[in-house]
């Protein structure tokens, strides 16, 4: 098994960074669809951009490079432990060549590993075939922001706008619908879903992940289910929840249904909800040496581009918004303007905002742009280098963002999927605003950083530190804006209503 490591270190890196073809297919699928006027047609067009560059450059899709899930088949009397180890040497070599961001935590005291490796990381699942010729890895990265959209149902249960759902076919419907409609934005529509029907409340969650291992354009081999994914992709994008959430015609990519047996008290229905960066592969590998025989997912042809044009289309109207920001000009932006934003700017993500409510700032805030943003960062010759630095899911920061931008003079947050109504309050008290920048994006925004100007709180490790950044032309669109309107609010309670009109029953 000489092979086995570097394959895996192979598979890594090129699920990282190259999205497989049926999700570009169902991208330029999606480009198409959209009315080329409005703000999700140039988030899309930035997602499209945005994964032509990490395919060509070989960098990660998404900042968050996710949980590594391996699911794999080996035959029987093979080692697993054996390739456990490889494939936890692999995961340490794809995080030092910054294919993979450090992402694991110990859950009590914070403290980043380093090199994503720690109890329960990475999750490897083996199970045994009768095939003694080959062994089957495949592997999913599912980011944290869609990880957190995840969602169970217990049923019989009430459930926003739609009412009561059953124990049966119709009120799986109504769950899948509205497990859809509570990711909104910050799940980096447009999304795909795996469900469960069924098992107990640990098996109906894995089942659901599972299901996410299947092409988009598969068919379900349960007439039923495959009649129910059918519905609820097409309901789901009559809900005008749209890419990022900003209003739109495609909110879904894809709804694969799986089932299992229960027990008589429980009725389980849970989703696994992934964002568009649907980072999954696979690889067939020759048992007795572990090199790669075949790819699982994708063609031997190179990728066909998705973009048709290059992100935002700048067109002379944009906002330019030169750090540090005065009062006066965050008054003049309202929801809907581009903003490019130039300048020396701060990331702050979870644990930068913890330490905030308690500690003075490391650095002079008053005026600046605080970027939630956990970015994939490397050394080299001394220097800091980002490589991927798109924004995190801004709504994890809601219980402080208000009073920190009133302490420390804050005049911009950034990041996906908008804030509540506590920092809506919070803008217009102080006078700020909240900037999207377009989730999973992280190529695309990498290029705007033009440097590193320093790191503090690197103790926190390198997602959560403060990075200082100057920018250039970085763009973001205005969604919250300091005279207390919010796209996201108005997308949240417009989608409410239609999805209302999806309440009549639809499967007896």
């Amino acid at each position: 098994m000489s092979f086995f490591q570097e394959s895996m270190l192979e598979l890594i890196t090129e699920t990282s960074t190259n999205l497989p073809p049926d999700v570009r297919q169902a991208m330029t699928e999606s480009l198409q669809t959209e009315s080329p006027t409005n703000q999700a047609s140039q988030a899309l067009n930035v997602i499209a951009t945005n994964i032509d560059i990490a395919s060509q450059n070989k960098g990660p899709i998404c900042q968050d490079t996710g949980m590594p899930t391996f699911e794999i088949k080996t035959p029987v009397g093979t080692n697993q432990l054996s390739f456990k180890e490889d494939i936890r040497q692999a995961i340490v070599k794809a995080t030092r060549l910054g294919k993979l961001r450090p992402n694991s935590v110990d859950s009590l005291t914070g403290e980043n590993s380093g090199d994503n490796l720690g109890p329960g990381t990475p999750i490897i699942h083996f199970e045994q075939w009768e095939n003694d010729k080959e062994i089957e890895v495949k592997l999913i990265l599912k980011g944290g922001g869609c990880e957190n959209k995840n969602i169970q149902y217990s049923v019989p249960c009430e459930l926003s706008h739609l009412g009561r759902a059953d124990r049966n076919l119709d009120g799986v419907r109504k769950c899948i619908l509205h497990a859809v409609w509570q990711a909104q934005g910050q799940g980096c529509s447009a999304g795909a879903i795996g469900v469960c029907i069924g098992g107990d409340r640990t098996s109906g969650y894995s089942h659901a992940k599972e299901q996410l291992f299947r092409t988009l354009d598969d068919t379900n081999p349960n007439s039923n289910l495959a009649k129910l994914e059918n519905y609820v992709i097409s309901a789901a994008n009559t809900l005008g929840i749209g890419t990022m959430g900003f209003g739109g015609q495609v909110t879904l990519l894809g709804c694969k249904v799986g089932i299992l047996n229960r027990l008589p008290a429980s009725f389980f229905v849970s989703v696994a909800y992934d964002c568009w960066a649907f980072r999954r592969l696979g690889v067939v590998l020759d048992a007795e040496t572990g090199d790669i025989k075949r790819w699982l997912y994708k063609t031997e042809t190179p990728a066909i581009p998705v973009a048709v044009k290059e992100g935002f289309s700048i067109t002379g109207q944009e906002v330019r918004l030169d750090v540090p920001i005065s009062q006066e000009q965050v008054k003049q932006l309202k929801v809907g303007d581009l903003v490019l934003v130039n300048g020396e700017i701060y990331t702050g993500r979870d644990a930068v905002h913890m330490h905030l409510t308690k500690n003075d700032a490391p650095v002079e805030l008053d005026g600046t742009v605080l970027y939630h943003c956990g970015p994939v960062v490397q050394k080299n010759n001394g220097k800091y280098l980002i490589t991927a630095a798109g924004p995190t899911t801004s709504i994890r920061e809601e219980p402080y963002q208000a009073n920190i931008i009133k302490r420390f003079g804050i005049r911009a947050v950034m990041g996906k999927g908008g804030m509540g109504s506590k920092t809506l309050r919070g803008l217009q008290e102080s006078g700020a605003v909240y900037l999207n920048a377009i989730g999973g994006a992280a190529q695309y925004y990498s290029r705007c950083i033009e440097e590193v100007l320093n790191v503090h709180l690197l103790e926190f490790g390198t997602p959560e530190a403060m990075w200082h950044l100057r920018v250039k032309d970085f763009p973001a669109i205005v969604t919250m804006d300091s005279h207390g309107n919010s796209l996201h609010a108005d997308i949240e309670k417009s989608s409410g209503i239609l999805l209302g009109k999806l309440a009549d029953p639809v499967f007896d």
